[in-house]
């Protein structure tokens, strides 16, 4: 019988496994001996947490990440004729924000069955605590490193807010956070609303929508934390 693609969630950053996945995937993972994976460390402590009773040196660990080489990709998937195989991203739902997806996407050209499970995702957390368009929303992944290609971004991602009345979500490397920051509240409207998010579920979680001119009165430092922001400039 062909065994099945599981997508199972981690959790972000140090937060209690049971306050964010749910128990019954603790039964459905317990006998999976192979695990494609962004980072192997973080997984092996996850499925630790989890109480998985395959012991950890019997399984397999498939790296995806972006020094994985191409060719090496499509054998991934080669012993689900036999059994079932995880997905693991390094925090949060695997395939969103996540390499992951080219997995899952091999999975349904080869008719393999994929079976999503409950945890949790910053990029929806956040959108549904911002308080800002969750009816119309994009997810634009990364912005440029080059200083005014992103302020063109920026500029770009306010503008079609406002035009589509579409909250624009993006994401940064947490060591740059705070010049993106800076660089949102210099180049956007002072009407412009600007969600923060950071280290959600976590006990230090933060998530605030203010107007850009309210952040102007005080920024708050974002090095090195793990960020969602949601821009939307409303048409009036």
């Amino acid at each position: 019988m062909k065994g099945k693609l599981f997508l199972i969630p981690s959790t972000i950053g140090d937060t209690q496994v049971d306050r964010v996945i749910p128990v019954y995937i603790k039964e459905l993972i317990k006998d999976i001996r192979i695990f494609i994976v962004e980072n192997e460390r973080s997984v092996r402590r996850m499925l630790i947490k989890l109480g998985i009773s395959t012991p950890i040196d019997e399984i397999q660990f498939l790296i995806l990440n972006k020094h994985t080489p191409h060719n090496n990709i499509p054998g991934f998937l080669s012993s689900i004729q036999n059994e079932n195989i995880g997905l693991m991203s390094e925090a949060g739902v695997p395939a969103v924000a996540d390499p992951g997806s080219v997995i899952v996407d091999m999975a349904h050209k080869k008719g393999i069955r994929v079976i999503p499970l409950v945890g949790p995702s910053s990029i929806l957390l956040a959108m549904m605590a911002s308080g800002l368009n969750g009816q119309n929303f994009a997810f634009n992944g990364y912005l440029a490193i080059k200083h005014q290609e992103r302020i063109r971004q920026i500029k770009n991602l306010e503008q079609r807010s406002e035009s589509e009345n579409q909250s624009q979500i993006f994401i940064e490397a947490p060591y740059r956070n705070n010049q993106l920051l800076k660089d949102i509240i210099n180049n956007c409207s002072a009407v412009t609303q600007l969600c923060i998010a950071s280290e959600i579920t976590t006990d230090k979680e933060f998530i605030n929508t203010k107007s850009i001119e309210e952040w102007r009165t005080k920024i708050p430092d974002l090095h090195k934390k793990p960020v969602i922001y949601i821009l939307h400039k409303k048409n009036r």
